[in-house]
């Protein structure tokens, strides 16, 4: 096996692949990238037995073959080349000699065969959206995500395709988060997968605002195609909770308030609240909303902000980061929060469109 190429050439697919291969692995093959070259074009491939990143890219092979190598060491000597120089990466025995201008380096390779690949998905249904959408639905919603509830089906994020439109959700029992998108030619067999969290925040990295992305949901893996890279992700196996009931009907009275000026609010309140469980009271009346938090220090911190809400007062603890996640993932001026009672959860929106909406459950304080 030996390829020829510029420094950039082998950098690019790298890079992409090289984020889901762990620095400590129970098996030491994942430690490593699979290099495949057929004819002019070479693969890369790397996995963590959860999630799969193939990248493939043109490039001189003067001789066929394929190899396993430490993903990690191969990149950090290709990106401390100096640009545009020619690589030279040959096979010889058991070992890879990577030669480029007066550098040279000897890499230990495992055979290909013992390398873990998913060969096929099972498709029962293909989907095509553009990047910038997909990017956008992850983006605001994966934040709500759990991390490492005993609830595993928590600790990813859904992906329903229902008719026309694709919608992500998340929850970490606390909060949730919804986002949907219309896409054109969607199968009308609505079907729900949920993506475990490694995958999520992969794809997040993958994804760009141009092109489109394809889809192929199976029974046990979803895999997306974006130009030359294939990501591969196990999917959790698992029912994910009725979010619908989740999602309190509309206040008759929202809280019409400056998105900006309210999350600058939070932020400052959240200085003094406590450092374990982030509490604050809202303290709601017709025209204005008050914060408060204190903390085992018996410091306290005091904010106001003008609204618009002209129903009964209210008084109602929340988690603040939860709050502010939520204010930072919508982009609207102006934002409403419906809050129909001390007992209720909080809805969040833009008083514009549905299509994104955030809920947050009280705390008692």
């Amino acid at each position: 096996m030996k390829l020829v190429a510029q420094r950039e050439a082998l950098l690019d697919p790298l890079q992409a692949v090289v984020g889901v291969v762990e620095r400590r692995q129970t098996m030491p093959i994942l430690a490593n990238i699979l290099i495949s070259a057929r004819s002019d074009r070479v693969s890369f491939t790397a996995t963590d037995l959860e999630v799969e990143l193939v990248a493939s890219t043109n490039m001189s092979v003067e001789q066929e073959g394929e190899i396993t190598v430490p993903g990690r060491k191969l990149l950090d000597i290709v990106k401390a080349l100096p640009e545009g120089v020619d690589v030279v990466f040959q096979l010889s025995g058991e070992k890879v000699t990577v030669r480029a201008g007066r550098s040279r380096f000897t890499l230990s390779t495992l055979p290909a065969t013992e390398f873990p690949v998913v060969e096929d998905v099972h498709a029962q249904q293909t989907v095509t959206l553009p990047q910038g959408a997909l990017k956008r639905l992850l983006e605001k919603t994966h934040f709500a995500m759990a991390q490492q509830d005993v609830r595993y089906y928590l600790n990813g994020l859904l992906l329903e395709i229902a008719g026309p439109s694709v919608r992500a959700v998340a929850t970490d029992g606390h909060r949730l988060a919804l986002c949907e998108a219309a896409v054109e030619g969607a199968d009308a067999s609505p079907q729900q997968v949920i993506l475990p969290r490694k995958g999520v925040l992969e794809l997040q990295r993958l994804i760009s605002e141009s092109g489109d992305v394809t889809l192929a949901i199976g029974t046990n893996h979803l895999r997306a195609e974006l130009g030359d890279i294939r990501f591969t992700s196990k999917l959790i196996d698992g029912r994910f909770p009725d979010y619908e009931r989740v999602i309190p009907a509309e206040a008759a009275e929202p809280v019409v308030a400056d998105r900006e000026d309210l999350r600058r609010s939070l932020y400052r309140t959240a200085i003094l609240s406590n450092e374990k469980y982030r509490g604050i009271r809202l303290e709601l009346k017709a025209g204005g909303l008050t914060m408060q938090a204190h903390n085992p220090e018996q410091e306290e911190a005091e904010e106001e902000v003008e609204v618009g809400y002209a129903g009964d007062e209210i008084e109602i603890g929340f988690n603040v980061n939860y709050l502010m996640d939520a204010l930072s993932a919508l982009e609207s001026e102006q934002i409403h929060l419906m809050i129909r009672d001390p007992n209720s959860s909080c809805l969040i929106k833009d008083p514009e469109t549905d299509e994104c909406k955030y809920v947050v459950m009280p705390m008692r304080l």
